[in-house]
């Protein structure tokens, strides 16, 4: 069971490359960093269902400059979005961003993508927040063609082009792994159709239900015709908790990925050494 890490990288945190060396040093998998272009100021937001917004959802970093930076000050540590928020970007550009990263980190690129939750935000790029879902996959669709294909096109009610040149294709064949956020049963839907991967939301589930839904995805991908051993399982916001852990390594858990804050360096590695220390127990 590999271990990572995500942060909302501001100004005032610590630097990506530092945090990407001092992983690295640990052995830690991977580190992933979250997408929000804005937050927008509206009254309703204050009582909204989604609670107040903490600073770092408007004041984070664009991700894929974040761990292009964090993947240019390392050899092994993998990065990865967690996650993009396919729906608010140009399939055509993220696909050459996608790629780019790939090629720059040598093939250590996740692509961890979701829908989002935000109505304000989503609309605010144009986007249908109630078609939402059909305009990731097909942004996604095409992204992978774009990727795997030398003169791609791709014609859907959303998305809509012509044959076209692009490079550079990834370093992973066929692409970078699609790692599908959010929650059962749709996102799980989503990730047996067309992803690599699935990141149901831990923080939601209590350790019966975790167990539950691992086992219906299983079985829901093996109903699809899909090998529940390629698609990897991802648990985000995991706490420190050997107990939790090592049921998540018995359960078959491909990834767990803990937070940390947004805050300088001599905050951030203290946690960095608890949780390598976590590392080494688990893997005795």
């Amino acid at each position: 069971m590999h271990i990572g890490a995500v942060m909302f990288f501001t100004e005032d945190s610590m630097r990506p490359e530092a945090l990407g060396r001092a992983m690295e040093e640990r052995g830690f998998e991977s580190l992933w960093v979250p997408e929000h272009t804005h937050i927008p100021v509206l009254d309703q937001l204050e009582s909204s269902p989604y609670g107040p917004f903490a600073k770092v959802y408007w004041e984070i970093m664009d991700p894929f400059l974040v761990l292009t930076a964090a993947a240019l000050a390392t050899k092994t540590l993998k990065v990865g979005t967690g996650v993009c928020l396919v729906n608010q970007r140009d399939p055509i550009i993220t696909a050459k961003m996608v790629a780019t990263l790939d090629v720059l980190s040598g093939g250590r690129f996740l692509f961890g993508v979701g829908n989002g939750w935000l109505r304000e935000e989503i609309e605010n790029h144009g986007t249908d927040f109630a078609k939402r879902h059909a305009i990731s996959r097909e942004r996604i669709e095409a992204m992978v063609a774009i990727w795997t294909q030398d003169m791609p096109e791709y014609h859907g009610e959303h998305v809509n082009f012509g044959r076209i040149n692009q490079w550079p294709k990834p370093v992973q064949k066929p692409h970078p792994p699609i790692i599908v956020g959010g929650m059962m049963p749709h996102a799980a839907r989503r990730a047996i159709r067309y992803g690599d991967g699935w990141i149901p939301r831990v923080d939601r589930l209590d350790k019966d239900d975790l167990g539950k839904q691992v086992t219906e995805f299983r079985a829901m991908a093996r109903e699809a015709g899909r090998d529940p051993a390629a698609l990897s399982l991802n648990l985000f916001r995991i706490p420190e908790d050997l107990d939790r852990l090592r049921y998540c390594q018995e359960l078959g858990i491909d990834r767990v990925v803990f937070s940390l804050p947004a805050e300088p360096e001599d905050r951030i590695l203290p946690i960095l050494d608890r949780w390598a220390e976590i590392q080494r127990v688990l893997a005795a």
